[in-house]
């Protein structure tokens, strides 16, 4: 890292999600499991629902929200 360049610090972007991919619409390095509120890095994020808009840490997790939205608890 030269004098020019900031340190790259956390902090939480802004997503929509599509199916099958996610446009970020405002920068940051992660966003949060709307279950768990567990930071979920953008390279990592796999599970997210397009319908309400949220991502979830792993398919377990999806697989609980899924089941709490449709009432099959």
């Amino acid at each position: 890292m030269n004098r020019y360049e900031s340190p790259r610090v956390p902090n939480e972007a802004k997503v929509r999600y599509l199916d099958g991919d996610y446009q970020v619409e405002a920068p940051g390095t992660f966003v949060r499991c709307a279950v768990t509120g567990t930071a979920i890095p953008l390279d990592e994020l796999k599970y997210w629902s397009v319908e309400h808009q949220e991502a979830y840490v792993d398919a377990a997790t999806s697989l609980k929200r899924y089941r709490e939205t449709r009432g099959a608890g």
